[in-house]
């Protein structure tokens, strides 16, 4: 291929908004000490997440502010939005449909490595779990938890890592969103208590602002 095709297809790459670029794994400088303790000794296998669910930094064409939290669930992506109309992108996995929750929220919480205390309706689906499962790499909830409110009041709807990343980019969770735990921590490193969260109506992207409630999470706890 001569340069000047090669001129024109990048500029009809850049004019498409289809330039990409894979972000390097997150670096450990924004660990603490009790991450790297945690992340050298992994009960679970690390998945080969596949390309298009790993952190890109991607053009974004929709209005939301930088430092905003976009969750698109139909697709399986979470975006953080930079300035510039750009985002990072990344890979989540999400609520069965009948689990789904959207509308807008504010992240009201934040946590490092939570506990998890499942509920009665996931130990019924699920079960048998234990009671109480300390925070730590073997918990579901991962090594961070974004708790999202509304209103003044707990949604029940979270984000936060995993033990299971080779279930990034499908709905599977019990309505909360999953990212890897290199992922959540670099989004919970970049956000604060406040930063606005916005969730995509299923099947809806018309209309992203509409609240839909197919069936909120039941406690504060589901994954």
């Amino acid at each position: 291929m001569g340069m000047r095709a090669v001129i024109f297809v990048i500029i009809g790459l850049m004019l498409g908004g289809c330039m990409e670029e894979t972000l390097a794994p997150t670096s450990q400088a924004g660990w603490t000490a009790r991450d790297k303790q945690l992340m050298s000794n992994l009960p679970y296998a690390q998945a080969a997440i596949p390309e298009q669910f790993k952190r890109h930094i991607v053009s974004y064409d929709r209005k939301e502010a930088p430092g905003t939290i976009v969750i698109d669930s139909d697709n399986k992506f979470l975006y953080y939005v930079l300035p510039n109309n750009k985002a990072i992108r990344y890979g989540i996995a999400v609520g069965e449909e009948a689990q789904a929750w959207s509308g807008i929220a504010k992240v009201g919480r934040m946590e490092e490595w939570p506990a998890w205390v499942p509920t009665a309706g996931e130990q019924a689906r699920l079960g048998p779990l234990p009671a109480f499962v300390t925070g730590g790499p073997h918990n579901p909830l991962g090594a961070r938890g974004l708790y999202m409110y509304s209103g003044g009041k707990d949604t029940l709807y979270r984000i936060h890592g995993t033990n299971q990343p080779e279930y990034i980019g499908q709905a599977i969770s019990s309505g909360c969103i999953r990212m890897t735990n290199e992922d959540v921590i670099d989004l919970y490193n970049r956000v604060k208590v406040g930063t606005i969260v916005v969730v995509l109506a299923p099947h809806n992207k018309t209309e992203p602002f509409a609240p839909h409630v197919a069936s909120a999470p039941e406690a504060e706890t589901s994954y």
